[in-house]
């Protein structure tokens, strides 16, 4: 049966740093936006007794202090799910008040195997400084990986990357794997777990995240993996994406929708059990696993539903 790791991108925004905002308007608008941030979603999963891996980007740390993320990593421990090490490494070099100014390379995949190996080793001090187990899990910020980071992770004893994404393939999402790649794969040392995608259309694809698909995508895709008793299933979240831009209402097509897919797990909880990297489950390797076929008709409606999102709830202050 397909194991389910459903992730949650948990960071501080940088446009919300470049603005000027300060540390607790950064975080209020990061990581608790709108009420339906770190704290609701702890709160939805508990309720429907999911499992999730929350990526968390230490990299802040080296503006605003190591207690800023002892404060967003302790209440994910505290609730029973996993920290992972998650990292945009254009916070090094950073500072607060500036409008964003000084800033390191966005992309990790601009630096050399070498220059990664160091970011990742600092971000896994900083993880832990901050109350966080040793990371067994990664994902890149912007998913921005290549084979040199799964070669400096495998250096550094971590045992799964979840930075694969073929709807971003093959820029910024570099690692070469086909784009259509959505089952586990031993590749560099390590296990590459990737995001499941969806065809949009022949040819491309969408990832399975909450802004990204519609309730019916995401349940024919969860119906597809089971049909097809895929390796995994891969879900991609973030800390501020149930609200809008500015991180000052709920959007409430989100919210719907990151609703629906906890109550679809609890229901098909036998089927598609969800995981934790920390319980380091031996998942089937190098399987045929394809996406979900492109349907003209759900995409229609995604279509419709982004439209009113756009035009509604992000308009909402």
């Amino acid at each position: 049966m397909p194991a389910v790791f459903l992730t949650i991108d948990t960071e501080f925004r940088w446009g919300h740093h470049a603005a000027g905002l300060a540390l607790p308007a950064i975080g209020a608008r990061s990581i608790e936006p709108a009420g339906v941030g770190l704290a609701w979603q702890l709160d939805v999963l508990a309720r429907h007794r999911l499992k999730a891996c929350f990526f968390v980007d230490p990299m802040p740390a080296l503006v605003y202090g190591a207690d800023a993320i002892a404060a967003v990593v302790a209440p994910i421990l505290a609730a029973g799910q996993e920290v992972q090490l998650h990292l945009h490494p254009n916070w090094v070099g950073a500072c607060a008040g500036d409008g964003g100014a000084r800033h390191g390379r966005f992309e990790l995949i601009d630096h050399s195997q070498g220059a990664q190996g160091a970011l990742l080793a600092k971000a896994i001090a900083l993880l832990t400084a901050a109350g966080a187990p040793a990371p067994v899990a990664f994902r890149a910020g912007s998913y921005a990986a290549n084979d040199d980071t799964l070669s400096a992770l495998a250096m550094l004893g971590i045992r799964y990357d979840s930075s694969h994404n073929g709807a971003h393939a093959p820029w910024p999402s570099a690692i070469g794997l086909p784009p259509s790649r959505i089952a586990p794969v031993a590749r560099r040392g390590v296990v590459e777990v990737p995001v499941t995608v969806i065809e949009d259309r022949p040819g491309r694809y969408r990832n399975f995240q909450i802004c990204a698909l519609s309730i019916a995508e995401m349940r024919a895709a969860l119906d597809h993996a089971v049909a097809h008793d895929h390796a995994a299933v891969t879900i991609v979240s973030h800390s501020f994406e149930l609200a809008n831009r500015a991180g000052t209402a709920p959007n409430r097509v989100h919210v719907r929708r990151f609703e629906a897919l906890c109550a679809m797990l609890a229901a098909r909880a036998d089927a598609l059990p969800t995981r934790h990297f920390s319980e380091r489950p031996c998942l089937p390797l190098d399987c045929a696993d394809r996406p979900l076929p492109h349907s003209a008709v759900r995409r229609h409606w995604r279509q419709v539903e982004q439209a009113w999102s756009t035009l509604v709830a992000e308009r909402a202050a």
